[in-house]
């Protein structure tokens, strides 16, 4: 399989950590990690498979440096691309906003062409509104939902059958390419 880019944003350094521990699981050695602080458009043209990682913070809001960098990522030519995004949030605390995020780039990803693969079903948590909800069926997250705030250990199980489900979904896009 050709390389897979994953960028991803921490301000606490929890998806610092479940980014280390999404590259565990994986298994493989076709991933080149890039944190988003240090990403140029240019990185994202490298890549025809993409995953990303961000936390929701406060009231929906993109984590700070996916925020640094969202004027670029709105510039990005998804088209041809396959993209599969995790987010975390807070589903009690912010219940109205949980993983927003997925949501925000999940939309961009759309309208620029791109395929996102890896959608995530809302059973399970307690949120009561998300932009990561798919708005054709809401009973989907447009990518894997972890609440590491309430839900930790949960997030392992998560992450792992994300990983087993988004590799499949990659494999099919490349076969019906």
């Amino acid at each position: 399989m050709k390389k897979i880019g994953l960028f991803y944003g921490s301000d606490t350094g929890v998806t610092d950590d479940i980014t280390r521990d999404f590259v565990t699981f994986w298994e493989d050695d076709n991933l080149e990690v890039m944190e988003i602080g240090d990403a140029s458009v240019d990185d994202f043209n490298e890549y025809d498979t993409l995953i990303l990682g961000l936390s929701t913070w406060y009231d929906g809001d993109l984590q700070s440096d996916w925020e640094d960098f969202f004027d670029d990522f709105q510039t990005i030519d998804f088209t041809g691309k396959t993209v599969a995004i995790y987010g975390l949030g807070d589903q009690i605390g912010y219940a109205e906003y949980f993983i927003d995020g997925v949501g925000i780039l999940a939309k961009i990803i759309i309208e620029k062409g791109g395929t996102v693969v890896g959608y995530w079903p809302t059973e399970g948590y307690r949120h009561t509104d998300s932009v990561a909800l798919i708005e054709d069926n809401e009973d989907m997250f447009y990518g894997l939902a972890l609440d590491h705030d309430n839900e930790s250990q949960l997030t392992d199980e998560r992450l792992k059958a994300w990983i087993i489900q988004i590799k499949k979904e990659f494999n099919q896009v490349l076969q019906e390419a």
